[in-house]
């Protein structure tokens, strides 16, 4: 025996489910005793379709550059995954320790990568709307 509560339009049933004899229900709803006709359906289970996942288009992983003779190279590195917004160095360009190389968006913010080095910019490693990771070099300063 299974008691049920149901509200519909409305107006509440107390339904108490006695017996169950192949397809003929024993019911009683709010005191009233019914003999419910029962439809089966189709036992057999339906297959799983499952829609393939899309492809994501992925940008092209930062590639260091080979290492020649670079003694006094070094790198600004991202320090969060996120995409760049904005490059504001050159190559050529000889910057401070501290100035900002790059505008980066990472947690739905904009953030100035400064540079921890002074020199000249020998290599920008990224583009406008590409994604990184943390730690990929973005610039190498020497």
């Amino acid at each position: 025996m299974k008691n049920f509560k149901f509200k519909i339009n409305g107006n509440d049933y107390e339904v108490t489910i006695n017996d169950i004899e192949e397809n003929i229900g024993k019911i009683n709803v709010n005191g009233v005793d019914y003999s419910v006709e029962l439809e089966k359906k189709d036992q057999t289970p339906k297959p799983i379709v499952r829609k393939p996942k899309p492809q994501t288009v992925k940008n092209e992983p930062v590639q260091p550059k080979p290492q020649t003779s670079t003694a006094n190279l070094k790198s600004v590195l991202s320090p969060l995954p996120g995409v760049i917004l904005d490059i504001k160095v050159n190559e050529g360009d000889k910057i401070e320790k501290g100035a900002v190389v790059l505008i980066m968006e990472a947690m739905k913010m904009e953030n100035n990568i400064a540079s921890e080095f002074e020199g000249v910019v020998t290599a920008i490693k990224v583009k406008t709307g590409q994604s990184v990771l943390q730690n990929d070099v973005l610039v190498e300063i020497q």
